[in-house]
């Protein structure tokens, strides 16, 4: 059964705290904030002020996935605000190795990040280091996206690297990820699934939940 990391970019930010404890109490085990700076990506989202309130008010994983030109510089902070997870998009730094040894340095869980046109060969020589690969299956920046189903070999393409070299990393998807699309990507390999729109533009957010894990039972 895969986990599944609702994302509060489709959440009530005028209830967030009321949001997140209702999605943990009901199976949630992480927890997906996305931070946009509006260069790497056109839309702006929270910094670590965010991380750093919601630290004491859940028990869940943490996963910050930075949409972030330069992600290096502001790694620090995040770190210090209680992420658990941090992940950078390759496409975004010319310092990859960089950026994820920072991360693991400080502590936290790496995570590399790749977008619907990015091979997998372009993060080969930094897959001993991380902790976790997320491959969008939607092109970043906006929720509400359809799944891009050419994504899912990427996935199967991971998964066969990931058995081939002994790694033992998670392969997270986000974008366009419901009930139905969440079954090819769990077959291919993936193991979280980051859910926005669909679990927070219901009226029973732990239903939707529940309908992606009974769907990779």
């Amino acid at each position: 059964m895969i986990k599944v990391a609702p994302s509060i970019l489709s959440a009530d930010y005028v209830n967030l705290q009321k949001d997140i404890e209702m999605v943990e109490k009901g199976g949630a085990e992480v927890l997906h904030i996305d931070v946009m700076d509006g260069s790497f990506v056109p839309s702006i989202s929270y910094g670590p002020g965010f991380v750093k309130a919601i630290r004491p008010i859940s028990k869940m994983v943490l996963d910050v996935h930075l949409m972030v030109q330069n992600p290096e510089h502001i790694l620090p902070d995040f770190i210090d605000a209680g992420a658990d997870i941090i992940g950078v998009q390759v496409e975004a730094t010319q310092h990859i190795h960089r950026a994820l040894q920072i991360i693991k340095n400080g502590g936290v869980k790496a995570e590399v990040v790749i977008n619907p046109g990015t091979p997998v060969d372009m993060i080969k020589p930094v897959l001993h280091m991380v902790d976790q690969v997320l491959v969008m299956t939607v092109n970043p920046g906006f929720g509400g996206q359809k799944f891009l189903p050419e994504t899912v070999a990427k996935i199967g393409e991971l998964d066969t690297l990931k058995k081939e070299l002994g790694y033992d990393f998670d392969i997270e998807i986000d974008g366009g990820v419901n009930d139905q699309t969440v079954v090819d990507c769990y077959k291919a390999g993936a193991t979280v699934a980051v859910a926005g729109s669909f679990v927070f533009d219901n009226e029973d957010p732990v239903a939707q939940i529940n309908k992606i894990k009974d769907a990779t039972k």
